[in-house]
């Protein structure tokens, strides 16, 4: 492609509510536009990126024996009713009503569509197992869209289903996709892990989610160095041995402790250790008051504390049942609070003369001991583990990184094919509900979380296999030489089957190598009148940064062995 009948208006400054770097370079680069918040234009530089990770992921999954299809969008809610999600999945399911006054939903997932026409297509276990997939675009009312296509409103997906006739055909068919999702990542030459995960909204027994480790990732990657585990912090879970403090239990006593509400302010203030205190967080489900206790020095885990409820969407205490309760926020504690389920982690348990809250404004009690002063209604591991302690597999010390989710793989089980019916017919003629996987990767995501971990100062570096042009020729002047030298490698390169970018922009050469930086082709071919009398061509590895020259008379030969050399 000439860059002159390119569309690609490349920006210098960036724009002010670019957050992150991907989001920066997306709308520099000329890969994007915004429309609205969390909704974007893919432009012609951007698409390419788009389609090229596309092609890897179809080639993945029809060689793992997927078939692709494309199911609707616009999805009738009643599907969702019976499912049971209508009301469960929450505000960020798009929600509309036709013209006729029937509710509608634009889709995020595509679990209900699927097993509907399954169920009403599939009879006999002759017929599976089977595994769909699609690539389309989804949508999510996120309340707060933000990073650019990292958290968008509407990003593209690739979606895939899996339908086996029992828990070992799912087996082979969860493993045979979380297989090729790390091939599909490997080939983008991304740093990634797969990690252990919640199952959340879509539900079901298992979860790997696919990490793609950058600073910019709002997941935190909990991994041992050294074994294989690796979790995300949702799910994490630490070897730590629970022992009690060898000392005399004391006297409990109330005392003042004015405007002091966080653990911090408290350690400051009594000169007493975090791990001494008793942290209480006060969560309300279906009105019934849950007080989740940890260590001063941990916090409770969401997750762990909603999977231990069977709750999907935990939510804070509500003003009205802290007075309903008689307590107060910022000194709230287990002692004398009554109609609570009181969920401890187990290192409470160890405390012995401990700090906790006295559910009256401005005291906390000191001398704590659990069992004694208070008892409660659940032990649980309920903590985010944090860096150093040891991996519950081998003893190695766990590491925290930020991730970005790429991909997610589920063992759904029965939970959609039981609720809509989705049964075959097994060799004995009995009717049997079918075994479901579902599988998930971020196309529009990828794209961003890749820039994020191959960029520098000046632009994007792109990974060859996703590279929108590998070389970018840039002649340098107008000398006739140059332009018809340039003009020649191009034609000589693009009928090898090679994707190349020609600068042949009237602008200074300043200009042509600020973008050519920007947009990050693996490989900058400068053609200028001064190394062509000397016979050479200029060529840079922008990932690496080496400058070399090419022989003028052997130049098609050696770019091509320079393309088969670049990651």
């Amino acid at each position: 492609m000439k860059m002159s009948q390119l569309y690609i208006p490349t920006l210098k400054e960036t724009p002010a509510d670019a957050e992150v770097i991907s989001h920066q370079l997306m709308l520099r680069a000329g890969l994007m536009r915004k429309l609205s918040s969390g909704v974007y234009t893919y432009l012609p530089l951007g698409y390419k990126v788009i389609r090229k990770f596309e092609d890897i992921v179809r080639e993945e999954l029809n060689k793992s024996g997927a078939q692709e299809l494309l199911l609707p969008a616009l999805q009738p809610a009643e599907l969702w009713e019976e499912s049971g999600r209508l009301q469960n999945y929450g505000p960020e399911l798009m929600r509309l009503k036709d013209r006729h006054g029937r509710d509608f939903c634009l889709g995020p997932t595509h679990e209900e569509v699927v097993t509907d026409l399954v169920r009403d297509e599939v009879r006999s276990y002759k017929e599976l197992p089977l595994n769909l997939y699609q690539i389309q675009t989804k949508y999510r009312d996120e309340i707060r869209p933000r990073f650019g296509v990292l958290r968008g409103r509407e990003f593209i997906m690739k979606d895939a289903y899996s339908f086996d006739i029992d828990k070992d055909g799912l087996e082979e068919s969860y493993q045979n996709m979380y297989n090729a999702y790390c091939r599909i990542f490997e080939r983008c030459g991304l740093e990634f892990r797969p990690v252990e995960a919640d199952t959340g909204t879509i539900g079901g027994d298992n979860s790997h989610e696919f990490m793609v480790l950058a600073e910019a990732g709002e997941d935190i990657v909990v991994y041992c160095e050294e074994c294989d585990y690796a979790a995300n912090l949702e799910l994490a879970k630490s070897k730590l041995e629970v022992v009690k403090a060898d000392e005399e239990a004391k006297e409990l006593e109330i005392i003042d402790t004015p405007g002091l509400t966080t653990i911090d302010e408290l350690v400051e203030e009594l000169n007493i250790a975090a791990d001494k205190m008793i942290k209480a967080v006060l969560y309300e489900v279906e009105g019934q008051g849950i007080l989740a206790l940890v260590r001063g020095d941990y916090e409770v885990n969401d997750i762990k504390l909603g999977n231990l409820l069977d709750v999907v969407n935990l939510e804070m205490a509500s003003e009205e049942l802290y007075k309903e309760l008689n307590t107060v926020k910022g000194f709230t504690g287990a002692i004398n609070l009554d109609d609570v389920k009181i969920i401890a982690d187990e290192l409470v348990m160890s405390i012995v003369n401990g700090v906790a809250g006295a559910n009256k404004i401005d005291k906390h009690y000191v001398n704590v001991n659990p069992q004694r002063d208070f008892e409660v209604t659940e032990v649980a591991d309920i903590r985010e583990v944090k860096e150093g302690e040891e991996c519950i597999h081998c003893g190695g010390k766990l590491k925290l990184t930020p991730g970005i989710e790429v991909g997610q793989v589920f063992k759904l089980e029965t939970k959609y094919s039981e609720a809509l019916n989705a049964t075959f017919l097994d060799e004995n003629g009995k009717s049997q509900v079918m075994e479901m996987g579902c599988y998930g990767i971020g196309i529009t995501r990828t794209i961003a979380a890749t820039i994020e971990q191959n960029h520098d100062e000046y632009g994007i570096i792109w990974p060859k296999a996703l590279a929108p042009y590998l070389v970018e020729i840039l002649p340098l002047g107008n000398n006739d030489d140059v332009i018809e030298k340039s003009a020649q490698i191009y034609d000589e390169l693009t009928a090898a089957g090679i994707d190349v970018l020609l600068d042949d922009r009237k602008e200074r050469a300043g200009v042509k190598f600020n973008d050519a930086d920007l947009i990050g082709c693996p490989l900058r071919i400068t053609v200028g009148a001064r190394s062509l009398k000397e016979g050479n061509l200029e060529a840079k590895i922008r990932k690496t940064g080496e400058e070399f020259n090419i022989n003028l008379e052997e130049y098609l030969a050696q770019i091509k062995d320079i393309i088969d050399n670049l990651s």
